[in-house]
């Protein structure tokens, strides 16, 4: 493959705020590395992608997964060039009663919202710390900030994250990779969300959801804050959405 000058990885793609975060940075000039469980969706977007103009290239990994992690970033430096933004967008929503929260449903919460964001952060740190520059995006929820009744799994998952990009941040600050959070406070405006709870979201005033394009804008921003005006940590919400 053709090597490119500016190579983003996306961890977590699908139809909803992942495929809008890889179609806005392969519109500003980045290949794009898309990266899931599921072939097919991947497949539909890079084609999308390039189609558009743009280059999008998918790479199927289980992101639970030390070796397919290292693997993943070995492959797309290889085939693609030095990744100077990581994003980790995957994640696992849960919500039970604890009383009725199984341990092994706990653990796999765990596991895809916290841990494979532990691997893909450390992973891209040890490529871009020898280079001196390079982004780290974790994409985090409400839960990220508290943990609300029945949501005990997903928010200790969350929270978790959150606390690993922030002990990131202050490690790697200073070696040049800016590693920040997004705190999704709201719904997003996504065809799951439609499908899944199609009373609620008819019932939300317009402009009450955020739009995964919107969202994604916000990660360029952030990847392109100068160096002396860094942000850790941003919040959006829709105009309607209490906090």
């Amino acid at each position: 493959m053709t090597k490119n000058s500016k190579i983003a990885l996306i961890a977590g793609v699908g139809d909803g705020l992942g495929g809008a975060i890889a179609r806005r940075f392969a519109h500003g000039g980045y290949a794009t590395a898309l990266v899931a469980r599921s072939a097919e969706p991947l497949a539909r977007i890079a084609s999308e992608i390039e189609a558009s103009g743009g280059r999008g290239v998918a790479y199927v990994a289980d992101l639970r997964e030390e070796s397919a992690v290292t693997k993943l970033f070995e492959d797309v430096e290889k085939e693609l060039g030095p990744i100077s933004l990581a994003v980790f967008n995957a994640g696992a929503n849960y919500r039970a009663s604890i009383l009725d929260t199984p341990a092994d449903m706990f653990e796999k919460v765990w596991r895809l919202s916290c841990y494979a964001g532990f691997l893909v952060g450390r992973e891209a740190a040890r490529h871009m710390a020898p280079r001196g520059h390079g982004s780290v995006i974790f994409t985090g929820a409400t839960a990220s900030l508290r943990g609300s009744s029945q949501f005990a799994a997903f928010a200790s998952a969350k929270g978790a994250l959150r606390q690993i990009a922030q002990s990131m941040a202050r490690e790697l600050g200073p070696q040049g990779i800016h590693v920040a959070s997004v705190i999704i406070d709201g719904v997003i405006d996504s065809a799951i969300m439609h499908e899944r709870f199609p009373e609620r979201m008819s019932k939300l005033p317009s402009a009450g959801a955020l739009k995964p394009e919107h969202i994604a804008e916000a990660y360029w921003q952030l990847h392109h804050q100068p160096r002396d005006a860094w942000s850790f940590e941003i919040d959006l919400r829709p105009w309607a959405e209490k906090f």
